[in-house]
Formats: structure tokens, sequence, C-alpha cells
């Protein structure tokens, strides 16, 4: 029995933190709900430092490998005469880890706490029952070894296809036979050279929150931000199974017994490309009052896989149904709430669930080409365009039109990300775009030449001053605009896009058309990676 349980020990995970549940004699004693670090003896402290260090060389090594092997190379070192002698180092160094595993695996037997830990891991393991993951969800750890909590064959989904569930996909172009074949020889150095940029240095400088490296660096960060989830607000945390297989790491808040004003509602926040529900937009909503529910992107955290679209489809398609059929919420009791990139996720799923209540973008981009084109040389426009519509076609906009339910756009007015030439210049904001598109497929008739020409005026102000002056200076009356909008949606009642404003004078229509933009969006005077207070973040205006 004692050399099971070393072997436990020896395989078993890191335990970060031991999480002091909430006492349910004393619901209101926050202050007594505090947990402490894991503090592992000092065999087990040295060698897990001396492992922790062979894993960030091997990190190291592995980033590194092209241009090690291009500079051994050179020097003559790959050949059998130099190999064996290397190889037998090698081996060595790996006989050595092995025993200071061992030997950790001992300093962890010896500690009274992980033995605990594992003693409840195991038997969760074994028997998976809301009592042993409630003892369960009082440790921090390795989350690979977490027990999956959900998954999607639990539920039958008529949206998913072989390949994951649907995504929008560029309008083939029509050619003959003859013209194709030729074409796609033509074009497969383009084929192999993006498929090649977008599986290595691209997809990490999209989603730099996904290269271990910064996970290592903002470790302690992630431990406090989920340590606070967990012991100030009673967070859950979750494993989701996507149908992809990657496994999804979530944390719910519920707000719904203790009597949060907006506790009924659901916001789903999805994360920036640095971003982790720890530390992220979560805790905008939390203040709020909501019930939340955070995940971190695949690859983020303790999600696993890479977050490539198909594979942030996937995810989020597992996120919702979790909400559904485990939490108990309805669609139209769910707001999804995104920052940043996570903006691709949140119209996916406007799109693909159009039931939902609403949906709020911070600091979101229209399509990421305009962006991606920013940072790289003139000359490889066509290789981007390529490699972006093809492997990385983050197209908010294209999804966002076919919601039809309320949406509220958060404008960074100096905003240095998502602009194409600087923050001083807020017409280059893609925010605005976004914004022009969607008010251009839902009101046509209002959003001719001269509607398009008003808003950008009013998108291009400089200080909420100016901006309100814009807005002065056409004479728009709300109570008129809203009576006016009021009247055609009781006459008619049809989805968008709507006709309203198809007989109306040109005053009428620029009225209509700033007092549209400013419901549909909100400026925020504030950088791009400032956290959104909680008192600028609001339920979408709706007639």
């Amino acid at each position: 029995m004692a050399s099971w349980m070393w072997l436990r020990c020896l395989v078993g995970p890191h335990l970060q933190r031991i999480h002091r549940l909430p006492d349910e004699s004393q619901p209101g004693g926050r202050s007594g709900r505090r947990g402490w670090n894991y503090h592992p003896r000092s065999l087990e402290k040295h060698t897990d430092s001396i492992l922790g260090w062979a894993s960030v060389l091997w990190s190291l090594s592995y980033y590194s490998s092209p241009l090690l092997l291009c500079y051994l190379y050179r020097k003559g070192y790959i050949c059998s005469s130099k190999l064996i002698p290397a190889g037998q180092y090698v081996g060595t160094v790996l006989v050595c880890l092995l025993g200071v595993a061992c030997l950790r695996g001992w300093g962890r037997w010896r500690n009274s706490e992980y033995v605990q830990f594992i003693s409840v891991l195991e038997e969760t393991k074994r028997n998976n029952t809301p009592e042993n993951k409630k003892k369960l969800r009082g440790y921090d750890f390795d989350f690979s070894y977490w027990p999956a909590d959900f998954s999607w064959k639990e539920v039958s989904s008529p949206k998913l296809s072989k390949g994951g569930v649907s995504l929008l996909k560029p309008e083939p172009k029509l050619r003959g036979t003859a013209d194709s074949i030729l074409n796609t020889v033509r074009t497969l150095p383009c084929h192999v050279i993006g498929s090649l940029i977008a599986h290595s240095f691209g997809r990490r400088m999209l989603y730099p929150g996904s290269v271990g490296l910064l996970q290592k660096a903002m470790r302690p960060m992630l431990q406090q931000g989920q340590a606070k989830l967990i012991e100030e607000f009673n967070g859950q945390r979750n494993k989701l199974v996507a149908c992809d297989g990657n496994e999804i790491d979530t944390m719910f808040v519920d707000r719904r017994k203790d009597g949060a004003p907006n506790g009924q509602t659901l916001v789903i926040c999805c994360e920036g490309n640095a971003g982790f529900y720890e530390v992220g937009c979560m805790n905008t909503p939390l203040e709020g009052g909501y019930s939340v529910l955070g995940w971190n992107h695949p690859g983020f955290g303790g999600s696993t896989g890479v977050p490539f679209p198909q594979n942030e489809a996937n995810a989020m398609d597992v996120v919702i149904q979790f909400a559904i059929h485990k939490l108990g919420f309805q669609l139209n009791n769910i707001i999804i709430y995104a920052w940043s990139i996570g903006g691709f996720t949140a119209t996916w799923a406007a799109m693909s669930y159009p039931e939902i209540q609403a949906v709020v973008l911070d600091a979101s981009f229209d399509d990421l080409l305009p962006l991606a084109l920013k940072v790289m040389p003139e000359s490889w426009k066509p290789l981007v365009q390529h490699t972006v519509r093809q492997y990385m076609n983050l197209n908010n906009a294209e999804q966002l039109l076919k919601y039809q339910g309320p949406i509220l756009l958060i404008r960074r007015t100096r905003d240095e990300i998502i602009t194409t030439t600087g923050p001083e210049d807020v017409t280059s904001n893609r925010g605005n775009n976004l914004l022009l598109k969607l008010l251009q497929f839902r009101y046509p008739k209002i959003m001719t030449d001269e509607g398009i020409r008003v808003v950008k005026q009013w998108l291009g102000a400089s200080s909420p001053l100016e901006e309100a002056s814009v807005y002065s200076s056409y004479e728009v009356d709300n109570d008129w605009c809203v009576s006016v909008l009021q009247s055609y949606q009781a006459d008619r009642d049809v989805s968008f896009p709507w006709s309203v404003g198809e007989d109306m004078t040109v005053e009428g229509r620029r009225q209509l058309a700033l007092f549209l933009a400013r419901k549909y969006m909100r400026n925020f005077e504030s950088t791009h990676c400032t956290p959104l207070p909680a008192t600028e973040f609001h339920s979408p205006w709706r007639l």
C-alpha cells in the first residue's frame, strides 16, 4: 500500500494551492475563506526546481531547434562519430532526471498535505460524485489531471459536422476545371509557405498567450487570480471536452442565489489574444452582479490544443452547451461579452445561437486582414492575404451580420492595437468599420452616402466634447427617432435589414444615422488593455 501511494505521488500533478472552501454554515463570512499556497518540503522543493529548469531548457531548445540544427550542421557535429557520444550524454542526463523525479515522489509521500490531496484525486477518479468533486475543488493543481465535468457527447447537437462546428468561409471563385487545376499548381508554393507561417510564428504572433514560456512567466499572477475567483466568489472550475477532443478550462461564478441584481443573467466572457479568465474580463460583469462563465482559449492556461478558428469555435460551442445543459441557463438569459480578438468566438456564438439575449464587443475589430497587413511588409501582401483567409480568417463582421439581436460595441478612443495607423488617429480604429458594416446591413436606406458621411464625422471626433458637438449640430431629436423606429417595427415586425428611411428626407436620415450610431457604440476614453470598469458595461440598447 505504501509503495502504491509513493508511485501515485511520483506520477501525480503539481499542487499549487489549497483553497479554503466556503463554510455553508456562515454564508456571509467571506473574510474567512482565504486559502494558502502549498509549501513543499525541502527535498520536494529542490528536486522540483531541478525538473522545472530542465523543462525550461527543453522549451528553449525546442523553439530554437531550427537555428541550433543549422549551427551544428555547419560545424560538422551531425555525424555518427559525434552523435553517439552525445546520445550517451543525453541518456545519462535522462537517467539522472528520472532519479530526481523519484526523489521528488519520495518528498511528496512524506508530506501529509500532498498525500491527502492525492487520495482525494484518486477517489474522485474512481467515483466522480458531486461530494468528491467538491472536495477536489479545494485544490489547485495541474489541470490535465482534472476529471472531465462535461463533454459535447452528452448532448445531441445538429450543429456538429465532420470537422467540428460550421464556420463561415469565403465564397469560392467559379472557374473552369482546367483553369482550377492550373491555378492550384501555380499557387501551391503559396499554400505551403502560408501553412508553415500559420502553424509556426503566425499563430504565436496572433495568440501570444498560447506560448508556454509566457504562461510560465504569468503563472503566479494566474494562480492569484484563480484563488480570488474561487475563495472570494465561490467560483467553480470545470473541464469541458470539445468535439475536437480539446479540453477547455472554465470558471463559473453563480450569482443566482446570493441576491445579486443581475444574477439570473449569465455573461459568457471571451478573452483577448493574451488574456486568461483568471486575470481577464470576467471581473467586469462580476462587479456588475452578473453570473459569469469564463473560459480559456485552446492552448491557454489549462485548456489543450491550439487556437485556430475551428478549434476556437469548437470550444465556444461546448461552453454554450455546458451553460445550457449543466448550468441551467436559457439562451435568452445569456449575454456574450468579448474583448479584442475574443470578438471572433463571440460573433460565432451570436451567429450560431441567434436566441441569445445580447452581444457586447469591447475593443474588437471587423476583420483580421487589415491589421495583419499593417504589421507585415508590403511585399508580403499576397502571401498575408492567402494565409489569413485560409488559416486565420477572423471575419467578425460577417458573422455578426447573421445575428438579429441587441448589440453594443465599445470603442477605445486611444486604442493602439486595432488601429491601422496609430492610437492618435481614431478614424483608423477597425471598430469604426465594424459599426459601419453593421448599420449598413441593418438600415441600408438610412445608411446612404449622406448617412455614412455623418456617422464617419461623428466617429472622427477626437474628444467627448467634439462628439457631442457633432451630434448637436445635426439637431438630432432622440424622441422622434425612437418613435419612427418603433412605428416601423410595430407595423412590420420583420427581421433585419429594415427599409425604414426609404421615403424620408436627407435631414431625417442624418438624424437616424447619428442616433443609431450612438445607440450601437459607446466610447471609452482609454487604451486597448485597460480593464473595462463595471460602470461601462451595459446591456445593449433595444427598442
